[in-house]
């Protein structure tokens, strides 16, 4: 006698063919903190002038404000099909002064997208260390430092001196009177506009385009190169100048120019 078995290949395919058209459409879909109509908001005392912001997987915004507090507003929107319910942590650490900010959105189909922004007390310094997810950071007086492995960083509008480091991802500086600027990326351009006259830029790239604009009110001991790709520097120039500017790409093109 022959026994029929159930055709669980038929079935296990169309299971399979069922999830990959869920996937594919939460995947389409795509979640945006921006949809969350009721972020959450908490406070801490800031004891010492340096705050550092540590974050993992969200989209940093950092603006300076009046008041001795941080102040920091989440948005949030995550979903998963198999899996944990995904969540966000805030941790304030008041020896060090450090908030660590984290997501975690793991599952068979996670769909999960968070957004921070950080009220910092006028005055301080900030150092920022993020491993996914851009920073913009604008208004500041006091120095930068800011870390990124995977995501853009936007300046706006800073004095104090300022540091920017990116493993993969473009950096843009506008509206900088710092006197001192160091910026490097591994995988990324640089953009880069100074409005007072620098003592020491350094900008360095692995692979990325690199264009810095000074004021013209001044010479600069320049030190220009790049592996693979054009180079062009037409601010004034003077080998004995005290102002000294560094711009080099292994991959990229190099401008160096007066701002307009």
């Amino acid at each position: 006698m022959t026994v029929r078995r159930p055709h669980r290949t038929a079935r296990v395919l169309a299971v399979t063919a069922a999830t990959a058209a869920l996937a594919a459409g939460l995947t389409a879909c795509g979640a945006d903190a921006g949809d969350d109509t009721r972020p959450e908001h908490r406070s801490f005392a800031l004891q010492g002038r340096t705050l550092t912001v540590d974050s993992d997987d969200s989209a940093l915004e950092l603006v300076p404000a009046d008041g001795d507090e941080v102040k920091v507003t989440r948005w949030f929107q995550g979903s998963t099909v198999i899996g944990s319910d995904p969540r966000t942590t805030w941790r304030w650490d008041g020896d060090e002064d450090r908030l660590t900010l984290r997501l975690d959105c793991s599952g068979f189909i996670a769909d999960c997208s968070s957004r921070h922004r950080v009220e910092v007390p006028r005055g301080v310094e900030v150092v920022v260390r993020t491993d996914e997810g851009s920073v913009r950071a604008t208004g500041f007086r006091h120095g930068l430092d800011i870390t990124s492995q995977d995501g853009s960083v936007r300046i706006g509008n800073s004095a104090g001196p300022l540091r920017v480091r990116s493993d993969d991802g473009s950096v843009k500086a506008t509206g900088i009177d710092a006197r001192q600027v160091s910026v490097r990326t591994q995988d990324g351009s640089a953009d880069l506009d100074l409005r007072t006259v620098p003592d020491r830029v350094d900008a360095v790239s692995d692979d990325g385009s690199l264009d810095v604009a000074l004021p013209g009110s001044a010479a600069y001991r320049v030190s220009s190169h790049t592996d693979d790709g054009s180079v062009r520097v037409s601010v004034p120039r003077d080998a004995d100048s005290a102002h000294r500017v560094t711009v080099r790409t292994q991959d990229g093109k190099v401008t160096l120019r007066t701002a307009n």
